[in-house]
């Protein structure tokens, strides 16, 4: 046995994660109502859908978890059969994953090894550059428009011969800005073949602009993944549960790195459940789409440059004032979403959060 001295502050963990800054969820909402003692905070900083679970999808969790003492299926057939039926799709071009953004760094594994390049728009999901560094890739990473969304030409003309993928976010998190059909053609028709073009599509069912094209309008592109997730408009944010629709051997890949058993057994019966209210999440989404509407308006008198949103939140381009703007609504219980130096998004509430959140912005800005 090799002898070793053991010493204090030996590293154990990568040097270079140390610059990686942290994935930051919205802060508790119970938290903030103890420390400003109020009855409840509202929390607009998480992009969740504030109506509930669907229809059944608590009662098919509950007969699933009654059976939690075996392992789920693992090859998630009923759920990958009922998302291929539902979007028009061969099965076997179908992988589910815990949320879109694990599939996201499963896809990342499937396509680069380290010192590869994988070239994102910024500011774009924050989860990015941390799935490119923890899978060994190297971040190239492109300015965001003036309007604050995507610059697919720059980002074409970024592709190396060591770029392996490419995450397009439509619409944008966290700016809420979207592509647009005929560019998003032009930057397909522009990137090379051997180069795999990821539309990330989380906010996709609150989309209302036509222009805006369904990414799987191009998934028969032998290039081109495309990226949904039920945590949002469907409602199922805490059981984390995503899907994408790509090529075959594409979908294969992500299902052989995949974490096993990682679609957990109450995930897939919630999901389930979820895809049968399609009427009622239209409706939902209808209410979003409304409020959104109001508070984009409202929020454009008060701070010049807001983008119009296509998701499920806006954005206040605030720059230096983000953080401020941030526990200024804080001290009135409402929390938002500050990125330091850039801006703060807001997701939208109910009409009596959006209020709430409107009379802090009036105090702040106004």
């Amino acid at each position: 046995m090799t002898d070793r001295t053991h010493q204090a502050g030996v590293r154990l963990t990568r040097a270079d994660l140390d610059a990686l800054p942290n994935y930051v969820p919205g802060r508790s909402p119970a938290d903030l109502a103890r420390e400003l003692g109020l009855p409840e905070a509202i929390k607009l900083a998480s992009n969740e859908v504030p109506y509930g679970p669907l229809p059944g999808v608590v009662e098919a969790v509950a007969e699933a978890v009654a059976g939690v003492h075996r392992y789920p299926d693992m090859g998630v057939v009923a759920l990958r059969q009922a998302l291929a039926e539902r979007y028009g799709v061969d099965v076997d071009r179908v992988a589910t994953g815990c949320g879109s953004v694990a599939l996201a760094e499963h896809l990342v594994r499937a396509t680069c090894l380290p010192g590869d390049e994988l070239v994102y728009s910024w500011r774009s999901f924050e989860a990015y550059p941390i799935i490119a560094a923890t899978s060994g890739a190297t971040s190239v990473q492109v300015a965001n428009d003036a309007g604050h969304g995507h610059d697919l030409a720059a980002m074409a003309a970024s592709v190396t011969d060591r770029t392996r993928m490419i995450l397009v976010c439509n619409p944008n998190n966290p700016t809420g800005t979207a592509v647009r059909r005929a560019e998003l053609d032009r930057f397909l028709d522009a990137v090379p073949d051997d180069v795999l073009v990821v539309i990330d599509e989380a906010y996709r069912e609150f989309v209302t602009d036509p222009e805006v094209p369904d990414g799987l309008d191009y998934a028969d592109r032998p290039n081109v993944a495309v990226l949904r997730t039920l945590s949002k408009a469907w409602g199922l944010a805490g059981l984390r549960i995503g899907f994408l629709v790509a090529q075959p051997q594409v979908a294969a890949a992500v299902r052989k790195v995949v974490t096993p058993f990682s679609t957990s057994m109450a995930a897939q019966a919630g999901a389930l459940a979820a895809l049968a209210q399609a009427d009622e999440v239209r409706r939902r989404c209808a209410l979003v789409v409304a409020e959104r509407e109001r508070v984009g308006e409202a929020l454009s008198k008060l701070v010049p440059g807001v983008p119009a949103s296509q998701a499920n939140f806006v954005w206040l381009p605030l720059g230096d004032r983000s953080v401020e703007f941030g526990k200024a609504c804080e001290s009135r219980g409402v929390i938002v979403r500050p990125f330091p130096g850039n801006g703060v998004r807001v997701t939208i509430g109910t009409p009596t959060e959006n209020d709430a959140f409107l009379a802090a912005a009036e105090a702040a800005l106004g």
